[in-house]
């Protein structure tokens, strides 16, 4: 059996709260093994054995992150998200499923996933991840506040608050880690390689036009505030900057 290896200090809400963690898979003992290693991590962990339940749950719980399979009977997790992301639940989640197809990976992060692992996994790889998403997503205790700011667009490291000129901006975590790593660099030219490696933090190995529709889903949130501030270089990257006049 996997185990955990040693750990970062745990994650606790800004109250001391534990971090929350929904599993949804409808294989028991794969769900006990994520619940028995999050509750490792000192997180409250529930567990959904199917998409009804898993909305349920999520709606009572309130979970900061939710890893959930694609693959069940009845509702599958694709449209779970789905249903998730139309209520307004902005939770990160990670996509855990036997495909390992590359349109199986877009189709999960098209859907408004955050990330995706392929079964079979390590316990290690997934934890990691999961704490990814939550110093992406959730208030945690310990993380120094961070304002950056790129003309009249404010980013908040710590309380996760995003806006232009003085009017507030929802993101998911992977548009906030975009965000965020755009604002970083201001002015500079990011490469799709160099956002790819930094955003989703591993060897991604899907194709760079996810690059693209996370540009195109900031550039609706932001650009449309105001003049546009997500610039294209053709044939290099991407670049933020403040906007002109």
């Amino acid at each position: 059996m996997p185990t955990v290896a040693s750990r970062p200090a745990p994650f606790v809400r800004l109250d001391g709260s534990p971090v929350r963690a929904l599993v949804v898979d409808d294989e028991a003992s794969l769900s006990d093994l994520l619940r028995m290693a999050l509750r490792t991590e000192g997180w409250e962990t529930k567990v959904a054995d199917n998409g009804h339940d898993a909305l349920r749950v999520a709606r009572e719980f309130g979970p900061d992150v939710i890893v959930l399979d694609v693959m069940m009977p009845g509702i599958d997790g694709l449209e779970v998200l789905r249903r998730l992301r139309d209520d307004g639940n902005d939770c990160p989640v990670l996509f855990l499923t036997a495909k390992d197809g590359v349109d199986d990976r877009i189709a999960g992060l098209t859907a408004g996933g955050d990330d995706y692992v392929t079964k079979p996994f390590s316990l290690e790889e997934v934890v990691a991840r999961l704490r990814g998403l939550i110093r992406r997503s959730v208030k945690v205790a310990g993380d120094p506040e961070v304002e950056l700011r790129v003309g009249d667009l404010m980013l908040n490291e710590e309380t996760y608050d995003v806006s232009r000129a003085g009017t507030p901006i929802q993101l998911t975590a992977t548009e906030f880690e975009l965000l965020r790593f755009l604002m970083r660099n201001p002015r500079r030219v990011l490469s799709k390689a160099q956002i790819i490696d930094r955003v989703w933090s591993y060897d991604y190995g899907g194709r760079s036009s996810i690059v693209e529709l996370y540009i195109s889903y900031l550039r609706k949130k932001i650009d449309t505030l105001g003049e546009p501030m997500i610039h294209t270089v053709r044939g290099v990257g991407y670049t933020i900057k403040p906007a002109a006049g």
